[in-house]
């Protein structure tokens, strides 16, 4: 009988957007090919507390009292390096478990899309889905993102990075003069919407920096840019593709958390969105070039504006974006021609193929005397 290569979903996480990673997981696990793949689920609950398989599926099933229970009661377990390839250990009883093959980290967020878990995962020897380390990691800060897509040459909107040592300095008038009215406010390294706020005058600007700021310690406030909503999503390593590009037409003031997750009628996706082919073609281009530029590997979703006389304004990207059976990224693949569950396969292939090849680098060197 055919060996089943055992796959590690890792979900939850301590960042604002766990209850959207409970959802995502519940997706993968329910489309994932069970034939091909055994399925191993690795929950972290809001403390950081990591559970294993039967303990890990109460995240999944609850979000109630249970939880904090759970946080009381349950034996930890962690992830070390192995011989071969990293071992999930229970602390509690310190026998090694059975190892894992892949893991496909499903954590949107600070504490799971940053790099932090992806640098936990190289160390452990194991191959996994998402970008490394460094992609990671500029992929969550959308200052040194946006620093680093505006020196590619890429098309971002206007700017300013605001760090809580200088939050007195702020001046409203000034940042207007510069951005211009409305204009956004939001937290540095949070996705999904939390703490994003739309400013229209002075009272919502206090408001709006006060509430970025519960959620980092370094804040953007950005300009308003009138256009469509485009999303594209990108697949693949050293030679990513990009799908055909969808539109987000939202029903509320703007594609809030609520809306994305919550309220099954807050916004209604144009899948494909209807572009003309150069269009489509620009979006592509500009998707793949992001990136390529942020140094990501395996998925990506990139968001763009899209304006009235056509161009095309690089938002953002998404480097675990959503995989609820509302989200965008799979979506657009499904339109594209790629099933729910053969992207999930190809996500878990391209996370080995990486894995591998980084294995067959050269860490060490003799000299020659």
């Amino acid at each position: 009988m055919h060996k089943r290569t055992r796959v590690g979903i890792l979900f939850g996480g301590k960042s604002a957007e766990h209850e959207v990673s409970l959802q995502s997981a519940k997706s993968i696990i329910e489309a994932i090919d069970k034939e091909k793949y055994e399925v191993i689920l690795i929950g972290i609950d809001k403390k950081g507390q990591w559970h294993l398989n039967e303990t890990s599926r109460l995240l999944l099933d609850t979000s109630g009292p249970q939880l904090n229970k759970l946080n009381g009661v349950s034996s930890s377990v962690a992830l070390v390096p192995g011989r071969d390839k990293g071992q999930l250990v229970n602390l509690s009883n310190p026998e090694s478990l059975e190892s894992i093959d892949v893991v496909f980290p499903i954590l949107h967020g600070p504490f799971g899309e940053d790099g932090t878990v992806q640098g936990l995962l190289k160390l452990a020897d194991i191959p996994f889905v998402g970008p490394g380390v460094l992609g990671s990691a500029v992929g969550m800060d959308k200052d040194v993102m946006k620093r680093l897509l505006r020196d590619a040459g890429l098309p971002i909107g206007k700017f300013l990075t605001i760090n809580r040592s200088s939050r007195s300095e702020i001046d409203f008038n000034e940042v207007v003069t510069e951005l211009g009215l409305p204009l956004f406010v939001k937290p540095a390294n949070l996705g999904s919407s939390v703490g994003i706020n739309k400013v229209k005058n002075k009272d919502d600007f206090e408001y709006a920096i006060a509430d970025a700021f519960k959620y980092d310690s370094k804040i953007l406030i950005e300009e308003f840019i009138k256009g469509r909503e485009i999303e594209c999503s990108v697949l693949g390593n050293e030679n990513p593709v990009a799908s055909m590009p969808g539109e987000i037409i939202p029903q509320h003031e703007f594609y809030a958390y609520a809306t994305k997750y919550i309220d099954n009628e807050g916004a209604r996706l144009e899948i494909p969105a209807k572009l003309p082919d150069d269009a489509v073609k620009k979006i592509q281009e500009l998707a793949v070039k992001t990136f390529k530029t942020l140094c990501c590997e395996g998925m990506g979703r990139v968001d763009f504006f899209l304006k009235d006389d056509g161009e095309a304004i690089v938002n953002e990207i998404n480097t675990i974006p959503g995989f609820t059976e509302i989200s965008m990224y799979p979506k657009l693949w499904e339109a594209s021609g790629i099933p729910y569950t053969e992207l999930i396969d190809r996500l878990i292939q391209l996370a080995i193929e990486r894995h591998e090849r980084e294995r067959g680098l050269e860490t060490s060197f003799e000299l020659e005397g």
